[in-house]
């Protein structure tokens, strides 16, 4: 298992290295010139290049990556063009929002997603299946701006159920939450529908069956565990879109996150927010990534399994295993 772990860290290390250099080099070489924007058009060429200067703009290319990179490592991801005030401090700020909008609605998710996709899947072309189909299909398909603004409309508008924008308390995050949740649930519904026909079909299943085990047990027992992996892939997916992609959501409820922290950097071309939030965004999801397969290993021996050595491997068969063996037997 340590190394499955030391093999996976090491691996984060390299991809999160990966994604700041090229996230650093795409706003190397982005258009436009941050400095003309705050000094505005009347400025003189001596005032840009000071300005340049004291914002270090001046350096190499090379330099100045080694120098964020350095800074990062020691926390520091610089200061922002506008405000003077360090990167950092504004993603923490704001960090706890999308952190909270990103969970909310992955668990919501998987509170539908998963009992849903089990249903679906063990009542196979049934009415259940049909309608539970088309609607995941309809969250999936849907843009998440268009369903949040049609929850507004409803429930906000129309209804005066739920408060249209802001976060002060929790009826502020039930249409966010379910705007993502939808979304989050169709996608976990479709992969446990999917996961789950194709685990059902396999001779341990028929074993259990022919045993005489109940329905129930078989379900929770033999066949959810064995169709984890491919779900455990679609929650992880979710929640690094999430961190990284609910600007759409925080824009429409005028929720002060990450993602729209971003974005009006970029309008501003405050190219140390934009950097800084990227990576921080590229760090979670490193992270997460880094946790899912950690999971793995958990939910399926067979993977753990592989990184131990043949002197101490014990040979401990799989359930797909032990259920070919009682067939044969």
């Amino acid at each position: 298992m340590s190394k499955y772990f030391l093999n996976r860290f090491i691996s984060m290390i390299f991809v999160l290295l990966a994604a700041i250099i090229l996230v650093f080099t795409l706003m190397e070489f982005s258009p436009g010139d941050p400095v003309r924007l705050m000094m505005g058009e009347g400025a003189t060429e001596m005032e840009l290049a000071a300005l340049r200067e004291k914002l270090g703009l001046e350096r190499s290319y090379f330099e100045r990556l080694g120098s964020f990179i350095w800074g990062m490592v020691h926390g520091n991801l610089g200061e922002s063009y506008r405000s003077s005030i360090p990167v950092f401090d504004e993603i923490i700020s704001r960090y706890p929002i999308t952190l909270k909008l990103t969970f909310g609605s992955v668990l919501l998710g998987i509170i539908i997603g998963v009992p849903v996709g089990i249903i679906s899947a063990t009542k196979q072309y049934s009415i259940f299946d049909r309608i539970f189909t088309g609607i995941s299909l309809f969250g999936v398909s849907a843009p998440s701006f268009w369903i949040a603004m049609l929850l507004v409309l409803i429930f906000s508008v129309k209804l005066g159920w739920f408060p249209p924008t802001g976060t002060y308390s929790f009826e502020y995050w039930v249409l966010p939450v379910a705007t993502m949740g939808l979304q989050t649930s169709a996608s976990i519904m479709r992969m446990t529908r999917s996961s789950i026909l194709e685990v059902v079909r396999q001779d341990y299943i028929r074993t259990a069956r022919a045993k005489g085990q109940s329905e129930q047990k078989i379900i929770w027992k033999h066949i959810l565990p064995n169709a984890l992996i491919p779900i455990l892939t679609t929650i992880g997916i979710n929640i690094c879109s999430f961190l990284g992609g609910s600007v759409l959501v925080e824009t429409v409820f005028a929720m002060p996150g990450i993602g729209k922290y971003i974005l009006d950097c970029v309008n501003f071309k405050d190219y140390p927010c934009v950097l800084g939030g990227i990576v921080w965004i590229s760090l979670n999801c490193v992270v997460v990534t880094f946790i899912i397969d950690m999971l793995y290993a958990v939910v399926d021996p067979r993977i753990k399994s592989a990184y131990v050595s043949k002197k101490t491997q014990v040979s401990k068969p799989t359930q797909a295993e032990s259920g070919e063996r009682s067939q044969n037997a």
